[in-house]
């Protein structure tokens, strides 16, 4: 069995200067670490752990097995590397702080939103607008329902509800993303205005989707989803779940590739709460870090999901803000470039204070000594 490495961020700081210059900057972003951990597998065991800083990195990559050096050298110059903005028609969103996307649900069994945008369009037009004005980047637009045990939708009817939401969108000049997975549904979304392509299945449900995706040049969110088919959710069943995932998207990532999707056009999705128990969420949760070494953009969807609940009396998802807005900081702390979110106005608060409490930290050196 061939052996896997994975070069995970374990020690967070504010700041560089808090680590004497001894840290690194995560994607580019306003994250830093100071210390790693170079984790290697085989057989879905982990066979050695060597922990380091920056400046213990060649000795640590050196006292590795032969066959994994490059393989961590790559890592760890994807985990510095700083990702090029996204292009979404006449929009530019960058990537160096996180971006706030919001969610608009036009079906009739959302698990959040009941079905209200779908019912009565110009109530998904004044919510979507609402979004934008609140600091949204982009508004991502979803006409399938995909929670656990969601009856399947007609590719038909996906259109009917998808485009009439994307027209409206468009025509506010919005940034547009379309969650679905089935390729004539992304043909008629990006004829009608949107701009990018958010695919719980990665591009494995239709078989022309990746060809499609490809050709049109436009970005694509990959999510890991474990199952097949129409059960998204089916055959969760994992040795290490964040290993297990990361290279799984690493599969997927491989695959656009190949295909001919351009790298700066592929976003990568943990896909929090698709097959996966609430420990196994929580464990994806803390290890985010790690998904930088894949050298991709992440997107963060854990929205009013059914772990909040979990953890909080079993609240319904309309009272789920606040562990969605301490989730959505959690990623943002972790380096994460976009965070997708029903609670917009609430999310880019957080996120704006957390802007501050990061430049702060940067321009501060009042615990160094002077010269």
């Amino acid at each position: 069995m061939s052996q896997q490495i994975y070069l995970q961020p374990i020690g967070l700081c504010d700041s560089p200067q808090s680590e004497e210059g001894d840290a690194v900057r995560l994607a580019g972003g306003l994250a830093y670490a100071h210390r790693f951990a170079a984790i290697v597998r085989q057989g879905g065991q982990v066979t050695q752990r060597l922990r380091f800083s920056p400046a213990e990195a060649a000795d640590t990559f050196a006292a590795l097995p032969a066959d994994l050096g490059a393989e961590a050298e790559e890592q760890w110059s994807n985990l510095r590397m700083a990702h090029p903005p996204l292009q979404m028609g006449g929009r530019t969103i960058r990537l160096d702080q996180p971006q706030v996307a919001g969610i608009l649900n036009v079906t009739p069994d959302s698990f959040s939103d009941g079905g209200k945008f779908l019912d009565r369009p110009e109530d998904g037009a004044a919510h979507a607008a609402q979004m934008l004005e609140a600091g949204a980047a982009m508004v991502d637009i979803g006409g399938e329902s995909t929670r656990p045990g969601a009856p399947a939708v007609w590719e038909g009817d996906e259109l009917e509800r998808v485009r009439p939401a994307v027209e409206y969108c468009a025509q506010m000049g919005a940034a547009i993303s379309v969650d679905t997975r089935r390729a004539a549904v992304m043909e008629a979304a990006l004829d009608s205005g949107a701009h990018m392509i958010n695919d719980v299945s990665a591009l494995r449900h239709d078989p022309r989707s990746m060809e499609l995706v490809a050709a049109r040049g436009c970005p694509v969110v990959l999510m890991h989803a474990p199952g097949e088919g129409e059960d998204l959710h089916a055959d969760g069943d994992y040795a290490a779940v964040a290993f297990d995932v990361f290279d799984w998207l690493r599969e997927r990532r491989d695959a656009a590739l190949a295909a001919g999707v351009a790298r700066a056009n592929i976003v990568l999705d943990p896909g929090i709460g698709f097959g996966k128990s609430l420990a196994e969420n929580l464990i994806l949760i803390n290890a985010l870090p790690l998904f930088h070494a894949l050298r991709q953009p992440i997107m963060l969807g854990v929205s009013r999901k059914r772990m909040i609940g979990a953890l909080s009396n079993e609240v319904a998802a309309q009272q789920r803000q606040g562990g969605s807005v301490a989730l959505a900081v959690k990623g943002m702390d972790a380096g994460v470039q976009i965070v997708r979110v029903h609670d917009v106005f609430e999310t880019v608060q957080a996120r704006n204070v957390w802007r501050g409490l990061r430049d702060a930290a940067l321009t501060d050196f009042s615990a160094l000594p002077g010269d």
